[in-house]
């Protein structure tokens, strides 16, 4: 999709392009011609035309051919909602309205619209109002009545206007290559925004998942020690063995050690948490929430080349292309003269009374432009291309890597939708296995050390499981995120130049 250079406000249109003039017009030579031309290239521009560059995009994805869309929804604002979890919802507001990294994003918004604004400022007249008043005193040095001190008054009221005509576009390429990395940072602020709410939204799960996970090792620990305690009796009515004991002492050992491993991770995702919230980890807690209840939504996947547009990542790239184009034209235009108009005017008199018959005024235009510059504008041209390429690779590079994002996330969905009920039915084997194995120890067929790997097993299963629930819930999460959270912040408008001044003043 290509773009049309906007209008500006003063100074033309963009119309014909230089570049196709003869070399001895586009040289700095030409210095002498350029009054004969200036009504022609009033619509000139020098900006490179724009075109976005190409990008090889399959039809669809190689992940969703192998999933099912019977249940899918759509991939839009506020897509955390499709958790039908309230407490998660109010998380993710939070943290919207109080993170710093999302704030301090924000405020690189209002500073890149601060420098379009500086940068916009040549495109209009610049006026000065002013004014003088004087009085001189005069001292004789003689020492009669005739020679008496005496004095004067001057009073003047002027303003000054100045205008550079833009027949080049330099300014207006200056002002847009501005305007583009404010729209820029505006995607940049969404993909904060876009970050920040997956983040918020995977941290919460771990949590949970963190806090089943305790619960169960806890209740194995539990257990362990009961069985322990049977066996010491047994062993004092002379049925247990010490060998038993010892290798219930080493199972209870190994549940009893992987409880502080959780807690100071689900610590740890406590600590994230708050941070994300814009708050302090001490003291922050939120509420438990059965990971097993939250329903797992399966985005619909967007056709690739849909990225383009609602990647706020590759939209920021983009942008600052556009703005490197810009730069590119802006760097053609400064190797040719500018025409600067003045004007002055005012009134002035020696005596108030006659103050106002007593006006002045003049006009002057000035040409100039550079005769020898020792190459540095060759140099600053050359420089320009060279960050217009890099731009250009930078944002092909930020669009392969989508559709590598996309593609993972689409694989993790799918493979951990396999996974979690395999892991389903291998808990529910493990569980029935510990219940036989019991059974069997209590009716003397077998020995207890079929007990504990039993119940190895059964743990070891059930931690996978809630493990894999948790898996599944970050990869859709990832889904979400990859396909760029839906629509996001920032709309297709472009921003024009006089509502980037009026939001900067304000």
């Amino acid at each position: 999709m290509s773009e049309q250079h906007p209008v500006v406000p003063i100074g033309g249109t963009e119309g014909t392009d230089c570049r196709s003039l003869p070399g001895w017009i586009r040289s700095c030579s030409a210095y002498a011609f350029a009054p004969l031309l200036l009504g022609w290239l009033t619509a000139c521009s020098l900006v490179p035309t724009w075109h976005r560059p190409d990008m090889p995009m399959a039809q669809s994805w190689d992940g969703a051919a192998r999933l099912s869309l019977a249940d899918a929804v759509t991939v839009r604002s506020g897509w955390w909602r499709n958790y039908q979890d309230s407490q998660l919802n109010a998380l993710v507001e939070r943290s919207l309205q109080n993170n710093f990294s999302l704030a301090s994003a924000l405020a690189s918004v209002n500073l890149a619209r601060a420098n379009a604004q500086t940068a916009g400022a040549p495109l209009y007249p610049n006026v000065s109002l002013g004014g003088t008043l004087t009085r001189n005193y005069k001292s004789s040095s003689s020492s009669g009545p005739d020679n008496a001190n005496s004095s004067s008054a001057g009073q003047s009221l002027f303003a000054e206007a100045s205008y550079e005509i833009d027949f080049w576009g330099l300014n207006s390429a200056n002002a847009n290559a501005a305007r583009m990395l404010a729209r820029a940072s505006e995607f940049d602020r969404d993909t904060v925004a876009l970050t920040l709410t997956a983040s918020v939204t995977d941290t919460y799960f771990q949590i949970q998942s963190l806090r089943q996970r305790l619960k169960l090792a806890r209740a194995i620990e539990h257990n362990a020690h009961h069985i322990l305690d049977l066996l010491l009796a047994q062993q004092q009515a002379g049925v247990a063995t010490q060998l038993q004991i010892e290798q219930q002492r080493n199972a209870l050992a190994t549940f009893q050690a992987a409880i502080p491993a959780l807690q100071q991770q689900l610590e740890t995702g406590m600590h994230l948490l708050a941070t994300l919230e814009g708050e302090t980890p001490e003291q922050f807690v939120i509420g438990d929430a059965k990971i097993d209840a939250i329903p797992i939504p399966q985005p619909r996947p967007n056709a690739p080349a849909t990225l383009l547009e609602t990647r706020p990542d590759i939209r920021s790239k983009e942008a600052q292309l556009k703005s490197e184009n810009y730069s590119v034209g802006a760097a053609r235009a400064a190797f040719l003269p500018n025409i600067v108009l003045t004007a002055d005017g005012g009134l002035s008199s020696d005596t108030l009374s006659r103050f106002l018959s007593s006006p002045y005024s003049s006009l002057a235009a000035v040409l100039a432009g550079p005769l020898l510059d020792n190459g540095a504008l060759r140099g600053q041209l050359h420089a320009n291309q060279a960050a217009f390429a890099k731009a250009t690779a930078d944002y092909r590079q930020t669009v392969v890597s989508a559709l590598q994002d996309v593609e993972d996330s689409l694989s993790a969905q799918q493979q951990g939708a396999l996974a979690e009920t395999a892991q389903q039915a291998a808990a529910g084997a493990a569980r029935k296995a510990a219940v036989i194995a019991q059974a069997q120890y209590e009716g003397g067929t077998i020995d207890f050390l079929s007990v504990l790997d039993a119940q190895r097993t059964l743990y070891q299963a059930q931690d996978a499981l809630a493990q894999a629930r948790l898996q599944r819930l970050q990869a859709s999460v990832s889904v979400f995120r990859a396909f760029g959270g839906g629509a996001g912040i920032t709309t297709d408008t472009p921003i024009p130049l006089a509502a980037i001044s009026s939001s900067v003043s304000h």
